[in-house]
């Protein structure tokens, strides 16, 4: 794409991210999408430990993950555990309108580089924290990543077969990304303020809060009910048939039947109206009564289709239906490049790389992604000077000196 973030929305904001591996990045790259000044701060000689996470590539110091991920940012090297460091950060934190970080509770107090200290650079400053548990309670000091967060927000216990043993939701870093997307919306909340009243604020976010806010009604339905929702498989316990159904191809697709219209409508793409007559299982109490029976049938007339005639079928009969997809399908499937769901971007060193678009999609300021994941420290020399105005001899000094 076209480096045109001058005319998008939240040029002129400056965020610097001071986090580490996805779920603060995640909500810093998302405002570096629609135009904001991206400063990616790690620690000299190894960097952000994303950068070695998943695949390599062929450019030593990036992994594909972090070409990805690290969209749209410039990369400044700073030892924040060094006192002259810490003032670096705390003099471009008095420039900057965001600080995004995810380090363990008490750790920025530790370094000097508390909210006290940043606020009073900064009276407006905007600090985005990002950690397991959050900033406060007993388990406050605990570590905490995506997996565990998945765990002890009560994802992990739904995931799996009925009787069988709990699994990762998705295989993904689901509740970083979450949370990433939860924090972008607390800084954007917190600038809207800024903007009315001038006083910046603290964003406390916890990655299990963000996996159990999305958990729909396990909350009241135990309050009240003393429900415990369990492993329900490839079902659904509140709609049938709503699932995956495997195909004669050996692929599989998912339907959603929600509705008794829904399911009159599978009942005739199956050439069994008589299915969705009400003495029969037209009415959802009686489908959910007897889910097993509803499923094998449903299951019986996809197995003996290919996945392309179970989609051409639910298709022609308004069925919500979609190809369980593989990455494989997905990057063959037209929709996606209509929708620019995938970007080709250009890397001078491995030639074209397909990342994720930029979401969500705005009509009149859409969001960019210009560069990939930056080389470790590419922009320190730019930015201190820029930003500080430091000289050639002071950044040399503290580059001999280990601080960047």
């Amino acid at each position: 794409m076209t480096d045109d973030s001058s005319s998008l929305p939240l040029s002129g904001i400056r965020v610097l991210d001071a986090a580490t591996f996805i779920a603060a990045p995640y909500a810093a790259a998302i405002m570096g999408e629609f135009g904001a000044e991206v400063i990616k701060i790690e620690q000299p000689g190894t960097g952000d430990p994303f950068r070695k996470f998943g695949t390599a590539s062929a450019r030593d110091d990036s992994s594909l993950a972090w070409l990805s991920e690290a969209r749209n940012k410039k990369s400044l090297t700073l030892n924040l555990k060094d006192p002259r460091g810490a003032k670096i950060l705390t003099d471009l934190t008095a420039k900057a309108d965001v600080l995004c970080e995810n380090f363990r509770p008490g750790t920025l107090e530790k370094w000097g580089l508390g909210w006290s200290v940043l606020s009073a650079a900064n009276p407006g400053l905007v600090m985005l924290r990002i950690t397991g548990y959050g900033q406060t309670g007993p388990y406050k000091d605990r570590p905490g990543f995506a997996r565990v967060a998945h765990a002890f927000g009560g994802l992990t216990y739904l995931a799996g077969e009925v009787g069988g043993p709990p699994v990762t939701p998705g295989s993904t870093s689901l509740g970083d990304y979450m949370s990433g997307l939860y924090g972008a919306i607390g800084v954007l909340i917190a600038l809207r303020h800024r903007d009315q009243t001038g006083e910046g604020q603290v964003i406390d976010l916890a990655l299990f809060e963000s996996v159990f806010r999305v958990l729909d009604e396990i909350a009241p339905a135990y309050g009240v009910a003393n429900i415990v929702r369990e492993r329900e498989g490839t079902g659904a316990l509140n709609a049938c048939p709503h699932g995956h159904f495997p195909t004669l191809d050996g692929e599989y697709v998912a339907i959603a039947c929600t509705t008794d219209k829904m399911f009159e409508r599978l009942a005739r793409a199956m050439d069994r109206p008589n299915l969705a007559n009400e003495d029969v299982f037209g009415l959802a109490a009686e489908r959910l009564s007897v889910r097993d029976t509803v499923n094998r049938l449903v299951s019986e007339w996809t197995r003996r289709r290919t996945r392309s005639t179970v989609m051409e079928l639910c298709l022609e009969f308004e069925v919500p239906c979609a190809p369980v997809n593989s990455i494989a399908d997905i990057f063959a499937d037209p929709h996606f490049a209509a929708r620019e769901t995938i970007l080709m971007m250009a890397d001078e060193v491995l030639g074209t790389i397909p990342v994720p678009g930029v979401v969500p999609k705005l009509s009149q300021t859409p969001g960019q992604v210009n560069d990939l994941g930056p080389a470790l420290g590419a922009d320190t020399d730019t930015i201190l000077q820029s930003w500080l105005n430091l000289n050639d001899g002071d950044i040399a000094t503290l580059r001999a000196d280990g601080v960047i």
